[in-house]
């Protein structure tokens, strides 16, 4: 995980900030987090990134967009949400998703698990 670039994607304030606590004691570098969708995808324009963890739902907008711009660039991503799976639009239901509260363990295992996989 050492070295490696992550968008955060996470409109609460504590949820972003325990995510970022997580990559940083794994080493990764934290891009964002973005807390809007528009602003996400600006910071996505603006980094190289190797992977993302999104928020399904981002101060009332989903996220898709971003899952798209991930997709188109072939990066991988997990979903961190409170939604359940059946909650998701089809074309994303084969995503990982990890159901908040998640431990730094559960998170960190579920993001290699992610960067082992790619973008599939």
């Amino acid at each position: 995980m050492k070295g490696l670039r992550i968008l955060v994607v996470e409109d609460q304030a504590p949820i972003a900030l325990q995510l970022e606590d997580m990559l940083i004691e794994s080493e990764c570098e934290v891009v964002g987090p973005a807390s809007r969708v528009g602003q996400a995808l600006r910071l996505l324009n603006e980094h190289l990134v190797d992977a993302a963890v999104l928020d399904l739902n981002i101060a009332g907008e989903l996220v898709y967009p971003v899952a798209d711009a991930l997709d188109t660039r072939g990066l991988p991503y997990v979903f961190a949400t409170g939604y359940s799976r059946s909650d998701l639009a089809a074309p994303y239901r084969s995503r990982r998703i990890l159901q908040k509260p998640f431990s730094r363990r559960v998170f960190m295992d579920a993001i290699c698990e992610t960067l082992r996989r790619g973008s599939s």
